[in-house]
């Protein structure tokens, strides 16, 4: 048994209030204002906040195959170190889980090596080439936790069509990175101000916001959860809106890097800018935070994909897209968002926990009694500069390197463990 002591819980006012709590194995079994029992362990969190655990649904841990990127354990120490305790890997490996075997394989290392939890999709075709669906329906009964072909987008209609109904037949999302491959132009940046002034091929917004058109129409049709990744422009905030209007399943995460920078944020040819889809113009910044606000856009996912420095350092038209974001997604956004009263601390909290926690009918996200004890402290007053030499992920890739940050997860706890404390490798 674990005693949490002097902590403090957000009341839906955004006030804060006395709470301790106490776990047994793997729940929480009481929560109030004083608990006097005897623990095993007792636990001060001196005055700091605690909230349900983080849900990240949108991750790259790299294994199998990218070892050198990132490893299912390094990749989980750093979500445990950002407040995650749910994350779900992308199938973008080396082999991909497109089969029992590799599913089964991926499951047993996760198994072995994760500090927090890991739901791992499945590929919606074979090796992500576009051509063969996978059998999606024994997958799904093996625990794949929805399908996706994340960094490719389907590129024909009768495919995804196919796809979406074999997933709608058992329960499962389809879940899209959306890109018409016929109008990237071999785009390395936005099509924009940015690409004009580094004279670098761009990727037109219309890339992603005609395949979203076309999905959601798919979706409908084929009575399917359709999910929308890494939402970036305003017509697609429009496609999405119109579509939820109409009654369509979809819904949709945006990024914290796309919420807080846009293209003129890139001065120079630094890699750690270069990610896909691209930083947009100062428009779909606007419109991604309104969409957020209203609800079109569900929640955040950080889309956390590691690559190593040698790999960064080719220059923008070789180098991989991608930057890392589980450690520093909640300060950031805590800083640039509630601190500069954008939006609550209980809506930002929202957004990480309870609505991508519920879009994808997960029992996690919650902190109540009974609930499994998947908890994250922080220390709202504590500032920090960002130090991507100090991350527990292999990755480095961060455009926020040196960025002063308020809010700090300085202890978590999954399933009643502690898996992080501040400073330490738990």
């Amino acid at each position: 048994m674990i005693l949490l002591k002097n902590a403090k819980k957000l009341l839906p006012t955004n006030q804060l209030e006395d709470l301790d709590v106490l776990i047994d194995h793997e729940r929480i079994i009481e929560m109030g204002s004083t608990i006097t029992k005897e623990a095993y362990q007792i636990i001060d969190c001196q005055g700091n906040l605690l909230l349900p655990g983080f849900v990240d649904v949108h991750v790259h841990l790299r294994e199998p195959g990218g070892e050198h990127k990132e490893t299912i354990k390094t990749g989980t120490e750093a979500a445990a170190r950002g407040g995650f305790t749910t994350v779900c890997a992308m199938p973008n490996t080396n082999p991909v889980p497109d089969n029992s075997v590799v599913l089964q394989e991926l499951q047993e290392k996760i198994k072995q090596d994760a500090v927090v939890r890991v739901l791992p999709y499945a590929a919606i075709t074979k090796g992500l080439k576009g051509e063969i669906i996978t059998p999606i329906r024994e997958l799904a009964s093996l625990g794949a936790f929805a399908f996706t072909d994340d960094g490719v987008g389907i590129q024909t209609a009768d495919q995804m069509f196919q796809a979406m109904k074999q997933a709608a037949a058992c329960g499962k999302p389809v879940v899209a990175h959306c890109e018409d491959n016929t109008l990237v132009y071999h785009g390395v940046v936005h099509d924009g101000e940015i690409s004009e002034r580094l004279k670098l091929p761009g990727i037109p917004s219309l890339s992603e916001s005609v395949q979203i058109a076309r999905d959601v129409l798919l979706a409908e049709a084929s009575g399917c959860h359709y999910h929308v990744c890494h939402v970036s422009t305003k017509e697609s905030v429009r496609v999405i809106r119109d579509a939820k209007k109409a009654g369509i399943q979809v819904t949709a995460e945006v990024t914290p890097h796309h919420l807080l920078l846009n293209e003129t944020d890139i001065k120079t040819g630094d890699t750690n800018f270069k990610m896909n889809p691209p930083l947009r113009a100062k428009g779909d910044q606007k419109a991604l935070f309104e969409g957020l606000l209203d609800g079109t856009i569900d929640f955040i996912a950080t889309d956390h994909a590691p690559h190593t420095e040698t790999e960064k350092a080719q220059g923008f038209q070789k180098a991989p897209f991608g930057i890392v974001g589980l450690e520093t997604a909640f300060p950031l956004l805590y800083t640039q968002l509630v601190k500069t009263n954008k939006c609550s601390l209980t809506q930002l909290i929202d957004w990480l926990t309870v609505k991508p926690a519920a879009v994808f009918r997960l029992p996690y996200g919650r902190m109540e009694e009974g609930a499994i004890a998947d908890i994250t402290l922080v220390d709202l007053e504590k500032a920090s500069r960002i130090n991507k030499r100090n991350f527990y992920s292999k990755g480095r890739n961060t455009p926020f390197q040196g960025w002063t940050v308020t809010g700090l997860p300085v202890m978590t706890i999954a399933k009643g463990k502690v898996v992080y404390k501040e400073d330490t490798h738990a």
